[in-house]
C-alpha cells in the first residue's frame, strides 16, 4: 500500500524533467533559428568582395593633340615667279633637297648678280688657300722696311754724333757774338716793356719794337753761326731725321707682323673672311629656290607654277613623321609621379578598335597657372605610330606611373578613416568586424595593402553602415597614384 504513492511521485518528477528538457531544447532551437535569421539578414544587407592578390596599375589620364617631332613651314624669301615645283604632299625628302625654284629672269638684280659674285669669291678663296704670292710679298716688304729703317737710323745717329765742341778763334768769336747778342736782346726787351703801352703810333714804341725785333734776329744769326763752327745740326734737320727714323721703325714693325702672319701659310682669319664672302653670295643665290632643312615628309604644298610670290609667301610644310608626339597637361597633384621613360597607352577617336603605345620623353620643370589650376606639360612619344596617326589628331593618353604585382588589394570604396587610422570592415559569422590596414600604391578603384590583419579570402564589406565609423575616408590610399596613407 505504501509503495504506490512513491511510484506516483517519481512519475511526476520524471514528467517535470521531460518538460524542462523540452523547454530548454525548444529555447535552444529558437535561439539558433533567430541567430541564423539575423545572420542571414545581416549577410544580405552588406555588399561584399573577397580580398584577393593581384596586379595594381597606377595611371594618370590626359588628352593631347598629335604633332610631329619637328615641323617647318617654309616661305619664299624674295620676289619672283614660280618656275618649278618638284614635290607633292606625301613625298619623302632629305635635308637640302630643292623643293621649288623661281624663274631667273623674274629675280631681283642682286640675286641675279650673286652668281657672278659667287664665282669671284670662290676664286679668291682658292687663291688664298693655294697661292704663295702674299707670303713672298710680305717677306720682300720686310726686307725693304729693314733697309729703310737702317738708313734713317744712320742719318739720325750721324746728326746726333756731330762735333759739339772746339776752342778755335772762330768758335770763340762766335760764342762772344752770341753773348753780346743775348745782352742786346735783354736791353731791347727791357726798353720795349717800358714803352709797349704807348701805342703803335708813338715814336718811342716804334723805336722799342724795332730794337727788340733786330735784337732777336741778331741772336738767332749769332747762334746759327756758332752752330756752324761747332757742327751742331739745326733743330729742323734733327727733328726731320728723328721723324723719318720713327716712321721707318713703325713700318718695319708692320712688315714684321705681316710676315709673321703669312710665313706659315694663309692666315685663318683671311680664310674665314673669304669663306664668308662665298657664303654671302651663295645665300643670295639660294633665295631663288626653297630647300628643306631636315629629312621628313611634305605635308603641305602652296602655290602653282607661274604664281607670283613675295617675301613671306608660304610655300611648303615639312614634318618629321618618324617621331610623333603629344603634349598633355598633368595636374600639380600628379606631376611628381611622372618620370621620363614611363609607358603610355594611347587611343584615338579617329582610329577605332586600335590602341597605341608610347613613352614619356619630357617632363616640364615649371607649371602654368590657368584660372587657379596649375598644370605641367608632359611630352609623350608614340613608339608604334603608323600611317593612320596624323598631326592634329586628338588622343586619350594613359600614363602608367607605377605597377606592383602579386599584392593584396582592397577596393577604395571599402576604406574608411577612423581616428586617423585607415580601416576596412570584413564579414565574420555574419557580423562586421573592423580591420586596421596600411595602404601603399593606389589606382582609381583599388589600393595595395602593405600591412594589417587583412588576408586573402576575407569578405570585405563595401558598404559598412555609418554607425560603425565616425570619419569617412573618401576611399583610396591617401592621395595620388602612390597612396601612402596609413
Amino acid at each position: 500500500m505504501d509503495k504506490k504513492p512513491n511510484g506516483k511521485k517519481n512519475n511526476r518528477v520524471r514528467t517535470w524533467v521531460f518538460i524542462v528538457i523540452g523547454i530548454i531544447v525548444l529555447a535552444v532551437v529558437a535561439v539558433f533559428f533567430i541567430n541564423k535569421r539575423n545572420s542571414s539578414t545581416a549577410a544580405t544587407q552588406y555588399q561584399t568582395s573577397k580580398a584577393e592578390k593581384g596586379t595594381l596599375t597606377a595611371t594618370i589620364g590626359a588628352t593631347g593633340t598629335v604633332h610631329s617631332n619637328q615641323t617647318a613651314v617654309l616661305a619664299w624669301q624674295t620676289t619672283g615667279t614660280i618656275g618649278a615645283i618638284k614635290v607633292q604632299p606625301g613625298d619623302q625628302v632629305q635635308a637640302g633637297d630643292i623643293l621649288a625654284t623661281l624663274e631667273k629672269t623674274s629675280l631681283p638684280q642682286n640675286v641675279i648678280l650673286a652668281q657672278a659674285d659667287l664665282v669671284t669669291a670662290e676664286r679668291n678663296l682658292d687663291n688664298l688657300k693655294t697661292s704663295t704670292t702674299a707670303s713672298a710679298q710680305a717677306q720682300l716688304d720686310l726686307v725693304n722696311a729693314q733697309k729703310t729703317y737702317d738708313n734713317a737710323k744712320a742719318t739720325l745717329d750721324n746728326l746726333l754724333s756731330a762735333n759739339k765742341g772746339g776752342n778755335t778763334p772762330d768758335v770763340q768769336n762766335a760764342q762772344a757774338q752770341v753773348v753780346l747778342a743775348q745782352q742786346r736782346l735783354t736791353g731791347a726787351q727791357t726798353y720795349f716793356d717800358y714803352v709797349k703801352n704807348l701805342g703803335q703810333d708813338d715814336p718811342n714804341y716804334a723805336q722799342g719794337f724795332s730794337a727788340l725785333y733786330n735784337a732777336q734776329k741778331a741772336l738767332k744769326s749769332a747762334q746759327n753761326n756758332l752752330n756752324y763752327y761747332l757742327l751742331v745740326p739745326s733743330g729742323r734737320d734733327l727733328a726731320e731725321a728723328k721723324a723719318k727714323a720713327d716712321l721707318a721703325s713703325a713700318e718695319l714693325k708692320d712688315a714684321q707682323r705681316e710676315w709673321d702672319r703669312l710665313k706659315n701659310g694663309p692666315d685663318a682669319n683671311d680664310i674665314a673672311s673669304a669663306q664668308a664672302r662665298v657664303d654671302s653670295a651663295q645665300a643670295a643665290l639660294n633665295l631663288a629656290g626653297i630647300s628643306t632643312p631636315f629629312a621628313g615628309t611634305v605635308t603641305e604644298v602652296n602655290g602653282m607654277i607661274g604664281d607670283q610670290v613675295s617675301p613671306g609667301t608660304q610655300a611648303f610644310r615639312i614634318d618629321d613623321l618618324s617621331h610623333m608626339q603629344l603634349d598633355v597637361q598633368v595636374s600639380e597633384v600628379d606631376i611628381n609621379s611622372v618620370q621620363i621613360g614611363q609607358p603610355v597607352a594611347l587611343t584615338f577617336d579617329a582610329i577605332l578598335g586600335k590602341s597605341y603605345n608610347g613613352k614619356v620623353v619630357e617632363v616640364a620643370q615649371a607649371g602654368d597657372s590657368v584660372q587657379g589650376a596649375v598644370n605641367f606639360t608632359v611630352t609623350v612619344e608614340l613608339t608604334d605610330s603608323d600611317a593612320n596617326v596624323k598631326p592634329g589628331m586628338t588622343a586619350a593618353v594613359t600614363i602608367t606611373v607605377k605597377q606592383v604585382n602579386n599584392v593584396l588589394l582592397v577596393p577604395n570604396r571599402a576604406v574608411r578613416l577612423v581616428n586617423d587610422q585607415r580601416v576596412v570592415y570584413i564579414l565574420v559569422n555574419g557580423l562586421p568586424q573592423e580591420v586596421k590596414v596600411t595602404l601603399g600604391a593606389s589606382s582609381d578603384t583599388t589600393s595595395e595593402v602593405i600591412s594589417g590583419d587583412l588576408k586573402a579570402g576575407d569578405l570585405i564589406i563595401l558598404n559598412p553602415p555609418s554607425t560603425l565609423f565616425t570619419q569617412p575616408s573618401g576611399g583610396g590610399g591617401g592621395g595620388g597614384p602612390f597612396g601612402g596613407g596609413s
